[in-house]
């Protein structure tokens, strides 16, 4: 047995015919009828026909709520219609998908169901289940924290008894909760809009990294919202808008996503974002990994200072002595690239003629998209000393240089550093100061034949080692163990995330501990 939640239109448009008629219905009324698909891409196949303005995230997401509510849910399943009052409507499927062609009012796509209960309380269901049964999207399954038996309970009149492991339950989901509201409550013209930084620390993350992105991309789905562009893209400051890429099309036939581009005056952030959603893959291949890309550097997301066609060559020369450039973009005047000046392309022209303007000065520029990766442009930005960022437009939106380079890939480099000399001090003063018989001691039994020096020793284990009393008095350190060990566990908290990759950089407020316990260890053992 399944439970599922179908949901009654955005605005409960469709409870009293659910209530009165006992049937489920969904909206899509510019589909016919799908009893004759067997398969998911027959169905994407006729979304994409009723509604051939939208993407192919939206189809893909639309084609996913209509196969389970046609083919995956099953007779004796359960469903919960969290209806409008704020109470919740349970029943078991009867009946299997059926069309009513004949229907003008939005019932056309539907299934019996047999309601068990139409007045349980929302405030009696735990706070896990409610938020669980609030996504935006009309047609999913509750398939976490043993929802079937939960609402099973409801059916029969009994409490919610609660998620299985309710001991270890941990809020994670409350601040995302909080985003979901804050989606609901946004205008299509003006939608929610934030840095992926403050994206993140919804989720109490501060870097990007694989099992991050996968939490967060669970959330996001069960909850039918996506992020344009995605949250995986660009630096941490760079925007990105919220929207319900589940909801089923409004009255007009149209997405959440699609009515970005419909408003009369949009932001230039929401029409960037709109535009960017043509560009998207459908949810079975939305990118949901991290490279590093071109867009990850800041740099790539700052429009350059730059000359106009036909602006004269000592403008260009100008501004690059005052600003300390070694070239400049030139671009026409809707903004896209129509080459570069530097001092080499100028003295190269002035050789040819001394008269020579901004057009013989001008060359071919090394141009990269933003979604390029970035591995591929370091020999070129080494070679030419630079490479200029085009957005989907084709216009120019950041410059990187090699300077650029050597700072971004310093600040990769010198949490590494760090780390691997704390390591190297603790190893040696382990080494000096406590014999190997004692150090094996205090590493599980196992490990502890393969321990020979402390060369041997994981990170982790040295707080092993060091918290038992002999161990700590053989150092002579006239400091507080209690405290140093847990400066230890930050910093092994602090290395294991950093060997997951992730094309944010370390900050120096993240850096700081590790810093600090090097410092420590620099002045107990000044001879390492």
């Amino acid at each position: 047995m399944r439970a599922w939640v179908v949901r009654a239109g955005e605005n409960g448009e469709r409870e009293k015919a659910a209530l009165e008629e006992g049937i489920l219905i969904v909206g899509w009324l510019e589909l016919g009828d799908l009893a004759g698909t067997a398969a998911r891409d027959d169905i994407k196949a006729a979304v994409a026909a009723a509604y051939p303005d939208e993407g192919p995230y939206t189809v893909g997401n639309w084609s996913g709520q209509l196969f389970r509510f046609v083919h995956e849910m099953e007779p004796g399943d359960l469903v919960a219609l969290p209806l409008k009052s704020l109470l919740v409507a349970v029943g078991r499927v009867s009946g299997g998908y059926e069309y009513r062609s004949g229907d003008a009012d939005g019932i056309r796509h539907v299934r019996r169901v047999e309601w068990l209960a139409k007045d349980i309380d929302r405030q009696s269901i735990q706070s896990d289940l409610q938020d669980s049964m609030g996504s935006l999207l009309t047609v999913f399954e509750l398939s976490r924290f043993g929802a079937a038996e939960r609402v099973a309970a409801l059916a029969d009149g009994k409490p919610d008894p609660g998620r299985p492991d309710a001991d270890e339950f941990a809020a994670t989901l409350t601040e995302p909760t909080k985003l979901y509201e804050e989606v609901r409550r946004w205008s299509a013209a003006e939608p929610l809009t934030l840095s992926v930084r403050d994206f993140l620390a919804v989720w109490g993350v501060k870097r990007r990294h694989p099992a991050v992105i996968e939490q967060i991309q669970n959330d996001l789905d069960g909850r039918g919202l996506v992020t344009i562009p995605p949250f995986t893209e660009g630096s941490l400051e760079t925007q990105i808008t919220v929207v319900a890429g589940g909801a089923e099309p409004d009255e007009a036939g149209t997405s959440a996503v699609t009515r970005l581009t419909g408003t009369t005056s949009p932001s230039a952030v929401v029409q960037s974002a709109a535009d960017a959603a043509g560009h998207m893959a459908d949810d079975d291949s939305q990118a949901r990994t991290v490279a590093y890309r071109v867009s990850n550097l800041d740099s790539a997301g700052r429009i350059p200072e730059c000359v106009r066609v036909g602006d004269d060559l000592r403008t260009a020369m100008t501004l690059m002595v005052l600003r300390d450039y070694s070239q400049l973009p030139v671009l026409d005047a809707a903004g896209r690239l129509r080459g570069v000046v530097s001092w080499e392309s100028i003295g190269r022209a002035h050789m040819a003629d001394p008269a020579a303007d901004l057009a013989a000065a001008t060359v071919r520029a090394q141009e990269a998209d933003r979604s390029d990766d970035l591995l591929d442009w370091i020999g070129t930005i080494q070679k030419s000393g630079y490479v200029l960022v085009r957005d989907h437009d084709h216009k120019v939106c950041g410059l990187i240089t090699d300077s650029d380079l050597t700072v971004q890939f310093g600040t990769r480099v010198r949490p590494f550093v760090l780390v691997e000399e704390i390591e190297q001090r603790l190893r040696r003063v382990v080494d000096r100061c406590i014999p190997i018989d004692r150090v094996r001691v205090a590493v599980t039994p196992r490990r502890a034949r393969r321990v020979n020096s402390a060369t041997d020793l994981t990170f982790g284990e040295y707080g092993f080692v060091l918290k038992e009393a002999d161990n700590w008095a053989a150092l002579g350190w006239v400091i507080d163990q209690r405290h140093f060990l847990a400066a230890l566990e930050e910093c092994r908290n602090f290395r294991n995330d950093l060997m997951h990759f992730s094309p944010d950089p370390v900050t120096d407020d993240q850096l700081r501990p590790a810093q600090g316990l090097l410092e420590l260890l620099r002045s107990m053992d000044p001879r390492s």
